[in-house]
Parts: C-alpha cells; sequence; structure tokens
C-alpha cells in the first residue's frame, strides 16, 4: 500500500562575496639639503728675527781697522808708554840716588836692557768670540675665526595615495521551497 506522502525540498539561499581589496602606495622623497662650508678666516702676522753679526774685532786683528780707532788705539798706546817711560826713569833716577848705599846700579840697568824677555805664544788670528753675533728670535701670531657652515634642508612630504577596498554581496543561488505530493489519491488494485 502506498501512503499519501507530501515531499517537501528546500533549497538554502547562497550568497556570495565580490571583494575588491584596498591598494595603498607610500612613497617618500627625499629630503633636499644643501651644505657650503666657507672658509674660516685665518690671519697670520709674522715679525723676522734678526741676525746681527759684529766682525769689527775680528777684521782689526787681522789689521783691517778703521781710520778712528787707529788713533784711538795709537794715542792710547802712546799715553801706555809714557806712562812707563816716566815709572821706569823714576825707578832707576831712585837706583842711581842709593849709590851710596854700596850697589852698582849702572851694569844692572844695562842688563835689563840687553837681555829683555818677548813673550811668544800661539794663538789664532782672529781669536776665538772676535765674531759677535746677535739674534732676536721672530715671533709668529696665528688668529683663525672659524665660520659655521650654511645648511639649509627642504623636507618633502610622503606621497600617499589609497584606494579604499569594496565589498559587493550577489545572490548565487535563490532560496527554493518545492513541495511534492506523492500518492494522495488512492487506486485500488
Amino acid at each position: 500500500m502506498r501512503l499519501p506522502q507530501i515531499r517537501l525540498e528546500s533549497t538554502f539561499i547562497k550568497t556570495g562575496l565580490h571583494i575588491q581589496k584596498p591598494t595603498q602606495t607610500i612613497e617618500q622623497p627625499k629630503a633636499i639639503q644643501s651644505i657650503e662650508q666657507p672658509k674660516a678666516e685665518l690671519e697670520i702676522n709674522t715679525v723676522p728675527g734678526k741676525l746681527t753679526i759684529d766682525q769689527t774685532e775680528a777684521k782689526a786683528q787681522l789689521g783691517y781697522k778703521t781710520i778712528p780707532r787707529i788713533i784711538s788705539e795709537s794715542a792710547q798706546e802712546g799715553k801706555k808708554a809714557v806712562l812707563e817711560g816716566i815709572g821706569r826713569r823714576a825707578r832707576e833716577g831712585d837706583q842711581f840716588m842709593r849709590i851710596e848705599n854700596k850697589g852698582n846700579p849702572l851694569p844692572q840697568i844695562a842688563e835689563a836692557y840687553a837681555y829683555k824677555e818677548k813673550q811668544f805664544g800661539i794663538g789664532w788670528i782672529p781669536s776665538h768670540g772676535s765674531v759677535k753675533l746677535h739674534y732676536i728670535k721672530g715671533e709668529v701670531q696665528v688668529k683663525a675665526t672659524p665660520r659655521k657652515p650654511i645648511i639649509d634642508v627642504q623636507i618633502q612630504k610622503p606621497i600617499h595615495e589609497y584606494t579604499p577596498g569594496d565589498v559587493s554581496v550577489y545572490v548565487e543561488q535563490k532560496n527554493a521551497l518545492h513541495i511534492d505530493f506523492v500518492h494522495l489519491f488512492n487506486e485500488t488494485i
């Protein structure tokens, strides 16, 4: 026997999503910069050294003398010789005055003149130290004034592009309900 049946067949709705992803780009341009370093101001002052060489005495020892010096030295030597002569004659006169002391001054004085000792020595001409050196040292004064660098920077803004995403919903399959009646009518056999 067949029983009457009601058949229900349902189909659920199916939805689909259409997704468009967002896009984003960020670009950071480099900053524009310039750096300039001005030269420092430099000032240098020098006072040169001074060397003085006096060869007057060395030349004089070699026989190269100025006329005023020759006159001066001759006058001094003459004065010295005169004073020595006066002193010698005074001594000799004193010796002759004391003849009564049983001395014989004449042969002694004659012997002193006959055998005069001469001094002899080896030396350098011109002598050591006859050239006079005098040195005044020089000076160097340095004045430096530093200069600060000139820095110019221009900052660049970032380039930002953004496209928002989108989501759209659509129906892939519609919902449905299908009703079917089976064996509703009796059939006799």
